[in-house]
């Protein structure tokens, strides 16, 4: 059976204009991630694919008004079809009841057709972070494979604030070199997902390790310019950050997931582990619902349980 790919949209203008409209509205109001604006973008395009040949034509904002749970849950059924697992339809679903949400709005959808369908069940899985030593080991210096020696310190110094400050790899390449952090720097203002602002602490090692990185870095970089630079001078593309923690792992031999998110999930485990509190956590993170940051604590009573397993006498 044929995939549904966005190449085979055909809906009337009127309704591609309404999505032009609701991705702009998501992009300069809502302040959606572009990853984010670009799977939605790419969702509603499937759907509207699957209107084409469900319906026997081009799709209107009449057609849309129309829609019933049963056309929906038709479209879902073929997505699963073609092989989407769980998490690609459930944001699949998010992305067409905020469509339908903002339709809503302008009095041309009734967004209960798709608040009737529920989300497809998620498989439970837990975050999988480093341990203290691998942690430690991946941020330093030293360990570095980069023949450039201000390469080497680039990588380090990133992927020190993400297990030092627990950012995402975007937060930790989208800071300027204004708001680069000193070893006398406590805090660090970052904006993360949505716009949302939090302030996270800054050990002075994570100072350190950026000081270093600009001591040595050949390019001169302008207050308001971005603060990692790739090979060439221009912004530091995430991939190679990825690439640097790959060949991490295969030096130190850690498993496929030590990526360098997995450094934010091994701060958060760690902190947990220390004694910190579900909520201080949940700040530092930058997560909107306290359920996001519960899932460190699957990790935490596993790793409570492995321990208590090889330790036990009796075990």
């Amino acid at each position: 059976m044929n995939q549904i790919e966005a190449p085979l949209v055909i809906a009337e203008p009127a309704l591609m204009r309404l999505v032009a409209q609701w991705l702009d509205h998501l992009g300069s109001e809502r302040r959606l991630a572009d990853k984010t604006l670009t799977a939605y973008e790419r969702d509603v395009s499937q759907f509207l694919s699957f209107l084409t040949l469900h319906l026997g034509g081009a799709p209107g904002p009449d057609a849309i008004a129309r829609l019933t749970p049963a056309d929906i849950r038709a479209f879902f059924a073929r997505r699963r079809m073609d092989g989407a697992g769980a998490r690609t339809l459930a944001r699949g679903l998010a992305g067409l009841r905020s469509f339908l949400s903002y339709l809503e709005k302008q009095g041309l959808a009734n967004a209960a057709t798709i608040r009737a369908v529920r989300a497809p069940r998620q498989p439970k899985t837990l975050p999988k972070p480093l341990t203290a030593d691998e942690a430690a080991r991946v941020v330093d210096p030293g360990q570095a494979l980069e023949e450039e020696p201000w390469i080497a310190a680039r990588d380090a110094a990133v992927l020190t604030l993400l297990y030092g400050c627990g950012l995402r790899i975007s937060e930790a390449l989208g800071l300027t070199r204004a708001e680069a952090p000193t070893h006398e720097t406590r805090t660090l203002r970052i904006v993360g997902k949505g716009g949302k602002e939090r302030i996270v602490p800054v050990l002075p090692v994570v100072g350190e390790a950026v000081e270093h990185y600009l001591e040595i870095c050949p390019f001169a970089i302008d207050a308001d310019g971005a603060l990692f630079r790739g090979a060439r001078g221009g912004p530091l593309n995430a991939r190679m950050i990825q690439l640097a923690m790959q060949r991490l792992r295969g030096a130190l031999g850690l498993p496929d997931t030590a990526t360098p998110h997995a450094l934010r999930h091994s701060f958060a485990t760690h902190l947990l582990a220390g004694g910190g509190d579900l909520r201080t956590i949940q700040e530092l993170l930058g997560h909107a619902s306290l359920s996001t940051t519960q899932v460190y604590t699957g990790v935490d009573t596993e790793r409570l349980v492995a321990i208590y397993r090889k330790a036990h006498p009796r075990a």
